[in-house]
């Protein structure tokens, strides 16, 4: 791994197709897309589920917002998931593997990372937006029980 790549990987307590689903529709990544604090009105997220298809979203916190843009270079349903920021040239590559036992390891690749976003505030923030997706998948297995 180079100094502008950035890997994370995470357990969630929810099948892979679940996962997925989370991950690329807009009335899913409305609950937890950005850091903590960070809200990301589904209005505001675009999502061309293809190769060369557009991925927008739209955060909005006490600070202002922040739009992001990238094109989807590999859609795999449902094990990954990729595509590029052409304003920064960041890859962002998303693994999902069904752990056979009702949950899914997720890892997310990184490369091209620009610098702050390296920044170990950056790091904790896109942290706890993989907390809010747990938290997401949490509500909706309770939801899929009752």
């Amino acid at each position: 791994m180079s100094d502008d790549e950035l890997v994370y990987r995470r357990v969630f307590r929810a099948p892979r197709e679940l996962v997925w689903q989370c991950l690329t529709e807009p009335a899913e990544l409305a609950h937890f897309w950005g850091p903590r604090g960070i809200a990301t009105p589904v209005d505001g997220i675009i999502v061309e589920l293809h190769p060369g298809g557009r991925f927008e979203t739209l955060m909005v916190g006490e600070h202002g917002s922040h739009r992001m843009v990238a094109t989807f270079t590999e859609v795999v349903a449902p094990e990954r998931l990729a595509w590029v920021e052409p304003s920064s040239g960041l890859h962002t590559t998303s693994t999902l593997d069904d752990l056979g036992d009702g949950t899914t390891a997720v890892v997310i690749r990184q490369r091209h990372v620009p610098e702050a976003m390296r920044a170990p505030q950056a790091r904790a923030g896109f942290r706890t937006s993989l907390d809010k997706l747990a938290e997401h998948l949490e509500n909706r297995m309770q939801g899929d029980r009752s």
